[in-house]
């Protein structure tokens, strides 16, 4: 945590993992992995927005839906968290491009109408840059897991 911390700052004030990635290539490099993985998985995990986006999506459209009355079962949602994980793998790095990319979930899978759509997109603009950051320090994380795994080859 406290050598990604260069990297979590600098995307709290973006708000974007792609603006963001020199930075956690840099620090990622500082945990211990090595060059060849950290240039390959980091730019490639900064626009997988699993960790921050996926769990602040899940919990806000929760809120909006206790907020509107609508029922809330695991067998209905649970189709949702799986496409939601699918959509973030290819959302874009820029801020708000996960809300933006999972508006069509919410729409069709869950219900959600214009007004509630909005109020989403209100949520997650606020909080966004804690969830980039989240994002991007998890990417520095991945890329330790990746090197462990990875077969050491001389060059």
């Amino acid at each position: 945590m406290k050598t990604m911390a260069p990297a979590y700052m600098t995307a709290i004030g973006t708000q974007s993992s792609a603006a963001t990635i020199p930075v956690t290539l840099r620090q990622a490099k500082k945990t211990g992995a090595s060059e060849r993985v950290t240039d390959f998985t980091v730019p490639l995990f900064a626009t997988i927005h699993l960790s921050g986006s996926t769990i602040t999506l899940v919990s806000c459209s929760i809120g909006v839906m206790l907020m509107n009355g609508m029922d809330i079962s695991l067998s209905s949602y649970f189709p949702f968290i799986l496409m939601l994980g699918v959509t973030m793998i290819a959302a874009p790095g820029v801020p708000g491009g996960a809300v933006m990319a999972a508006v069509g979930l919410l729409s069709t899978m869950l219900g959600f109408d214009e007004s509630m759509v909005a109020l989403m997109i209100a949520l997650y603009m606020a909080q966004d840059s804690f969830g980039t950051a989240t994002n991007v320090t998890g990417d520095g994380a991945l890329a330790m897991i990746v090197d462990r795994f990875t077969p050491k080859t001389e060059k």
